[in-house]
C-alpha cells in the first residue's frame, strides 16, 4: 500500500518550510532593527525612487 501523501505535504517539506520561515522572520526583525523601518516601510522606500 502506498503511504506517501499525494498532495505534496510530507514531514520533510514541512520541516524545511518551517525552517525557512523562521530564517525569514529573523532576518525581517534584524533588518527592521537596523533600519528603523518596518517591512512595509522598506518596500515603500525601495519602490519610490
Amino acid at each position: 500500500m502506498n503511504t506517501q501523501p499525494s498532495s505534496g505535504f510530507s514531514a520533510f517539506s514541512e520541516t524545511w518550510n518551517g525552517r525557512l520561515a523562521m530564517i525569514g522572520f529573523t532576518l525581517a526583525i534584524i533588518t527592521e532593527a537596523l533600519t528603523g523601518k518596518g517591512i512595509l516601510g522598506q518596500l515603500v522606500a525601495w519602490f519610490s525612487f
